[in-house]
């Protein structure tokens, strides 16, 4: 049976790793044909150092049923954005749904560090990274994604409008390259929304990301096992299931209902219908506030 994307081609912009990869991997599996992009090739390493790479996420489309195509690009380059356009215009004609995703900032900010003491030329390459990359992507692909109309832009982010709005997030450039994005997906709405296209923010919960499982020294197999240390990491997700959310926007005929918002993975879950991999629906953000940040003991009852 064709998936409910058979015909549509999206770009996962920043799929090497982490939500990225589980976005493209959803799409695959929904018969998209996605194009996925990164720095770190098989060839090539980007300063991050970590073993992940965008042709193997573009195998892993394939694999869930999809096509996976793998470009390296650098988003910080105009030009080699614009190529990447190029050659999707080139080989499909058409792009129904752009993720901007791109990242690549976890080794340059310090946690709870005021910007008087934070490395200024790290903090300012973050903000390059994160907030330059979606402008020069949305720029670039825009046009062709409204040769067609129903086009979805999806600009992932990390925090919900309402919760970054009153949540002091890590440190200034940090707070300000998050709390952009969500607010690209609200510019962009106004942008597109005339012209048949929706926009809109995404955040994943606690991702269980490659990085953040290295971190805590587990696997996906294994993650539990840090509950001990980190006991708020119960409320973990896998980045399918922002895959899973990003996937539902886009076969969704009336999608335009949420343009310009700020969406969650668990706040889409219940509307779509999907769980994770385990056949939870983690509610994160609520959690969060609920749970976490109310100083409470670690209870996930009612929040997966």
């Amino acid at each position: 049976m064709p998936g409910p994307l058979e015909g549509r081609v999206a770009l996962v912009a920043g799929a090497t790793r982490g939500a990225g990869r589980g976005i493209a991997v959803e799409l695959g599996a929904a018969g998209a044909t996605v194009y996925v992009t990164g720095r770190t090739t098989r060839d090539r390493r980007s300063e991050y150092d970590r073993p992940e790479t965008v042709e193997d996420t573009a195998d892993l489309v394939t694999e869930a049923g999809g096509r996976g195509i793998a470009v390296p690009t650098d988003h910080l380059e105009p030009t080699r954005v614009r190529a990447l356009v190029d050659r999707i215009d080139a080989e499909q004609g058409r792009l129904d749904v752009l993720v901007n995703d791109i990242w690549g900032a976890e080794h340059l900010f310090q946690w709870d560090t005021p910007v008087w003491e934070h490395d200024l030329d790290n903090g300012l390459r973050l903000l390059r990274l994160a907030v330059e990359t979606h402008a020069i992507t949305s720029h670039h692909a825009l046009p062709l994604l409204l040769r067609h109309p129903g086009g979805l832009v999806v600009e992932m982010t990390d925090g919900t409008a309402e919760y970054n709005r009153a949540t002091y997030r890590v440190n200034l450039f940090y707070d300000l390259a998050k709390t952009s994005v969500v607010r690209m997906a609200f510019s962009l709405g106004h942008e597109l929304g005339p012209r048949g296209a929706t926009a809109v923010a995404l955040t994943p919960g606690w991702l269980r990301s490659e990085i953040m499982l290295d971190a805590f020294g587990v696997t996906e197999d294994t993650w539990r096992d840090a509950l001990d240390r980190h006991p708020h990491f119960a409320i973990s997700e896998t980045p399918r299931y922002v895959g899973r959310a990003v996937a539902a926007l886009a076969a969704d005929p009336d999608v335009a209902r949420f343009n310009g918002q700020s969406l969650s993975s668990g706040g889409l879950a219940p509307v779509y219908g999907f769980t994770d991999l385990d056949g939870s629906r983690p509610d994160a953000w609520r959690y969060l506030v609920e749970v976490q940040d109310a100083g409470k003991p670690a209870d996930v009852t009612g929040y997966r």
